[in-house]
């Protein structure tokens, strides 16, 4: 008899459903292996069809159930019908984690071009805000679910990136904080996660030959002062304490997982 990955944890999300976007590496590949080793049923979403397609064969091959799903966040449609996906593919969602990000050039406002202030603001905090929506009116009709934000320690200061990411990250936190106090008296919570510096490929976003040099120099200043580097797999686990009934009473919480970074 084959032993299921799930079967070696404790299935503490035995038949949710989950769904994850920027899925397909990083911090959202790690969660969704780890949510679909306690037993969730994971959609997991990607820009990139390559990488989404390689890591749905992997969860797949360690037991675990999945709906890749390819798109562009940023996009009110796909971003609506991500959610819909789940509900239409398992019946129902109980978790929803925002972790889909873009880095910014680094750039100061007095640098920053439409052009980025855009694109970051679409992926980092629209695209969460479209997601989060439909998941609400959905988690409503259930009485229950979690959201969960993939912030930044971008989110507790002003010298981690650039004016664009920073915003956007300051932006998701108060999305986090008026949706868990809005519904929760209804079953409903929401909670942000604030990574510092995390070992990903979220740099692949901020091209090097396009950097602000100035404000590259001042968020370098910060980034000196960084106390450890996180791995992938140190966030999922936080992801996976808030997705589960273990975190019940835990709702608009702004967590810090940076080892320290943000206190300075």
């Amino acid at each position: 008899m084959r032993m299921h990955a799930q079967d070696r944890f404790q299935a503490r999300l035995q038949d949710k459903v989950a769904v994850v976007t920027g899925a397909a590496s990083g911090i959202g590949l790690a969660t969704a292996r780890l949510l679909t080793r306690e037993g969730a049923k994971v959609v997991a979403a990607d820009w990139n069809a390559e990488r989404l397609q390689t890591a749905a064969e992997e969860l797949r091959a360690a037991g675990g159930e999945v709906t890749p799903s390819q798109g562009d966040i940023s996009e009110q449609a796909y971003a609506e019908a991500l959610i819909d996906l789940a509900v239409s593919t398992y019946g129902r969602l109980d978790v929803l984690v925002n972790n889909a990000g873009v880095m910014d050039h680094m750039a100061g406002v007095g640098e920053l071009t439409d052009e980025v202030w855009t694109r970051v603001l679409a992926i980092n905090l629209h695209g969460p805000m479209y997601t989060s929506r439909r998941a609400v009116r959905q988690m409503l009709g259930q009485g229950s679910g979690s959201i969960i934000n993939i912030a930044s320690t971008a989110a507790l200061s002003g010298g981690a990136a650039g004016a664009a990411y920073t915003t956007s990250k300051h932006g998701l936190v108060g999305l986090t904080r008026s949706t868990a106090w809005m519904y929760a008296q209804r079953g409903l919570r929401c909670n942000a996660i604030c990574p510092g510096a995390t070992k990903t490929n979220i740099t692949e976003t901020m091209p090097q030959d396009r950097l602000d040099p100035a404000g590259a120099a001042r968020a370098g200043a910060f980034a000196a002062l960084i106390p450890a580097y996180l791995e992938s797999t140190d966030i999922a686990q936080l992801v996976l304490f808030l997705a589960s009934d273990e975190s019940r009473f835990i709702n608009g919480a702004i967590i810090p997982a940076d080892g320290g970074w943000a206190v300075l």
